[in-house]
């Protein structure tokens, strides 16, 4: 493999409990009572904002509600994100991938407000070329469509059949596979690893990223000699 593409909620940073938290109690705001276990599983994991208050509401909102509505939602949440770090292994596994110049990025359906926030808390360009990040920007279709790893890999200049993918959700599971993934890495951070096993076609599954063989991948030369 050539290249590495990350989801972010749930992957590097393990808020998957901070964002339901968040929506529990912002879609007792929208619709008076709060999502259930299964509704956050299905319809919120990996989906843009739209799509949740979508469901949340029961109709399409327009442009400006969900604006508003994905504002104060995430405010829920940035007030909520206290103490935080990367999750276990990521950043001596993100230290090995810049060391050996492997080709990487992030694909987030996050929205600017939080990826910033991310680039400000966890230093992403000690190990991210920004503007190569992937994340929501109105115009990208939520996951499970295949868009935002499709763009994801245009970014590193690679096919999608040389990159893997490392996610949480099943979502963006789908995603990664509709898009031609060559390998989809699944993490257990919130859902026990049995709960990934029956999906096809994962490579693997892991609850730490120090489990991830590093001779997975094509190391660039690093002399003219090689």
């Amino acid at each position: 493999m050539k290249g590495i593409i990350f989801d972010f909620n749930g992957t590097l940073f393990w808020d998957s409990q901070l964002h339901l938290d968040a929506w529990r109690e912002y879609s007792k705001k929208l619709r008076g009572e709060a999502f259930t276990d299964e509704e956050m599983l299905k319809y919120m994991f990996g989906r843009t904002n739209e799509d949740i208050i979508r469901y949340a509401i029961g109709k399409d909102p327009s442009p400006e509600l969900v604006e508003k509505y994905a504002q104060e939602k995430e405010a829920y949440y940035r007030n909520m994100c206290k103490d935080i770090k990367l999750a276990p292994g990521a950043e001596e596994f993100l230290d090995y991938l810049k060391e050996n110049n492997i080709p990487r990025t992030i694909a987030t359906m996050s929205e600017w407000c939080n990826v910033e926030f991310y680039i400000e808390n966890f230093k992403l360009e000690r190990w991210f070329e920004l503007d190569k990040i992937v994340y929501s920007n109105g115009k990208i279709p939520g996951k499970p469509a295949p868009d935002i790893y499709l763009i994801a890999a245009k970014n590193l200049n690679l096919n999608p059949s040389d990159c893997i993918v490392i996610e949480d959700a099943l979502s963006g599971i789908e995603a990664a596979q509709k898009a031609g993934i060559g390998k989809v890495i699944a993490i257990a951070s919130r859902e026990p690893e049995e709960f990934y096993k029956d999906i096809k076609g994962l490579y693997k599954i892991i609850t730490n990223f120090s489990q991830i063989d590093k001779n997975i991948f094509d190391i660039p030369c690093k002399n003219y000699n090689c």
